[in-house]
C-alpha cells in the first residue's frame, strides 16, 4: 500500500495524503508515543510511503533506537523492502547504527538479504570502512565471500571505496 492509493485503489485526498506524510514524520523525527498510540488505534505497522519505505525503515535509518523497537515489538517486518530493494538492515549499516543493526538482527532481518543488484549489508559496511558493524554482521553470519551481480565482494567493496580498515579486517576472514 502506498500513501498514493488505498486498499481499493482509489485516489486519496489532500486530507488524507497530508495525514499520511505527518505518519512518516513521526517515523522520522522518532516520535515513538504518537506512532504507538497509532497503532493500537489500527494504523499497519507495516505501512509503506510513495518510495516504499515503511515506518520502521524511516525510523531506524534516521537512528531512532526507541521507535525501531516499538515498531518491531509491534510486528514490525525487520526484511520489508522499498522500491529500491533496500532494507532496513542495509540503511543501518549504511548509516553504522550498531543498536538498531543488533535490534534489527535479534528480531529475525536476513543478515544475507540483498539488493536488486545483490548487494548486502555487509558490503554496505565494508563501503563505507565501518569494522564494528562488520564484526557484527560477521558474528550474526554473513558470508564475507558473498558477491553482488557484479562479482564484487564485501571486500572488493572496501577496496574500492578507499577503506583500510575494512580492507584489513575483511582479509583475516579470507
Amino acid at each position: 500500500m502506498t500513501e498514493q492509493q488505498s486498499n481499493a485503489g482509489e485516489q486519496l485526498d489532500d486530507e488524507t495524503l497530508a495525514f499520511a506524510e505527518r505518519v512518516f514524520d513521526h517515523a522520522r523525527c522518532g516520535d515513538t508515543d504518537t506512532l504507538k498510540a497509532m497503532i493500537e488505534q489500527g494504523l499497519p505497522v507495516n505501512l509503506r510511503n510513495h518510495k516504499g519505505d515503511s515506518l520502521l525503515m524511516l525510523a531506524s535509518y534516521h537512528g531512532h533506537i526507541e521507535t525501531s523497537k516499538m515498531l518491531l515489538a509491534a510486528k514490525a517486518d525487520p526484511d520489508l523492502r522499498n522500491q529500491n530493494g533496500q532494507t532496513p538492515l542495509a540503511g543501518a549499516a549504511f548509516k553504522g547504527n550498531l543498536e538498531i543493526i543488533k535490534m534489527l538482527l535479534e528480531h529475525g532481518a536476513d543478515v544475507e538479504g540483498t539488493t536488486p543488484d545483490g548487494k548486502t549489508s555487509l558490503m554496505m559496511a565494508a563501503m563505507f570502512n565501518n569494522v564494528a558493524a562488520i564484526d557484527l554482521l560477521l558474528s550474526h553470519g554473513a558470508n564475507p565471500k558473498s558477491c553482488d551481480n557484479n562479482g564484487v565482494t564485501p571486500l572488493t567493496a572496501a577496496k574500492l571505496m578507499g577503506g583500510p580498515e575494512a580492507v584489513a579486517r575483511l582479509e583475516q576472514e579470507l
